[in-house]
């Protein structure tokens, strides 16, 4: 909660409430007493004003030979809490030892979609808004980006190929210095109803709760052998790359189940990683999934907007990948609509 101070000499007009207990050190102040008045625009977004009256102890060495003065004190209160505590779902190991696996699609009747367990944490998560800047790929592993896509319906896949996916790639190039981007992929999430966080389709998913990294560097390396000629992929896999995903809630913000991604400064590389197999009905990919670990710096940005994208790197040779999942919000506000999002993978190479 943020707060900020303004003293007046003068008395305010103000109705005071009964006297109430305050913590005096956290301002350096000797206070004794203190009263308060109902906030305005208690349900607002914006700050809310409240006006409060200390009365300064006069035992303070400052103080001792002088009367007690009043200081009349305005508080503004950020009603929007810098950091919640949430459940986060972190990776614990199949009983039989076996290497984890994950089915991409309906697996074969009998056969489980995952032969792992997924242990839920409580881990405080930062809101970001407003210190969005402090953020980049090369030092976080994500950054949060303002733009506006031109492309709305997010209905048609082949209309999501021929708007959205040319203005991703300069948007990319843009912000990269990327001499050449590849689009994968992308993959609709529209989450249905609660409890809706599973596959309602290939390309139309719930929410991915668990704590994962999309790509180890072996599938990386293999997918840009998948899209790129076997001379082009040689050449581009001697120099720098990154694959990015660009993440975009559509229609409307995402206060429902919005996208929580971990600080890659925080995470332990020989720790916290598990390889996961992931398997298609053609390939076998590989996926990280992540162990908890208290050190863990989550971030979100509450209430993104369509306007608003986050950039995440998968792979890549500075900050080498971000963990991320989605989260329950405790403050999103009952009744908000269901979450729907829209996220690409991208393929940078650079000169």
């Amino acid at each position: 909660m943020a707060v900020v101070l303004w003293m007046s000499d003068k008395n305010p007009s103000h109705k005071f409430e009964e006297d109430v207990k305050w913590s005096p050190h956290k301002y350096s102040l000797p206070l004794l007493t203190y009263g308060f008045v109902e906030a305005v625009g208690e349900h607002s977004e914006k700050p809310v004003l409240f006006l409060l009256i200390f009365k300064i102890d006069p035992s303070s060495a400052e103080q001792s030979n002088q009367a007690s003065p009043i200081l009349h004190i305005m508080v503004t209160i950020n009603t929007t809490p810098s950091t919640v505590l949430a459940s986060l779902s972190y990776f614990s190991p199949p009983t039989d030892g076996s290497k984890p696996r994950l089915y991409n699609f309906t697996p074969p009747e009998g056969v489980p979609a995952m032969n792992y367990d997924l242990v839920k944490h409580t881990v405080p998560i930062e809101n970001v808004r407003g210190k969005e800047d402090t953020l980049s790929l090369d030092t976080s592993g994500f950054q949060f980006v303002k733009h506006t896509s031109a492309h709305k319906a997010f209905n048609d896949d082949a209309e999501i190929k021929k708007d959205y996916y040319p203005e991703s790639i300069e948007l990319l190039k843009k912000l990269t210095g990327a001499s050449k981007v590849v689009l994968f992929n992308h993959t609709l999430r529209r989450r249905r109803g609660q409890g809706d966080n599973g596959y309602s389709g290939p390309k139309k998913r719930g929410a991915a709760t668990s704590v994962h990294v999309d790509q180890t560097p072996l599938a990386a390396h293999n997918r840009v052998r998948l899209h790129l000629s076997e001379d082009e992929a040689a050449e581009r896999l001697k120099r720098r790359f990154q694959i990015i995903n660009l993440w975009r809630p559509i229609s409307h913000p995402a206060l429902d189940w919005p996208l929580a991604v971990c600080d890659y400064r925080s995470v332990n590389l020989k720790e916290d990683l598990v390889p996961v197999d992931l398997v298609y009905p053609d390939r076998v990919g590989e996926t990280f999934n992540v162990k908890y670990n208290p050190e863990h710096k989550w971030k979100y940005l509450q209430g993104i907007t369509p306007e608003e994208v986050i950039l995440q790197v998968v792979h890549g040779s500075v900050a080498v990948f971000t963990p991320h999942a989605a989260f329950e919000d405790p403050t999103t506000p009952e009744g908000s609509p269901f979450r729907e999002s829209i996220e690409v993978d991208q393929g940078s190479g650079f000169l």
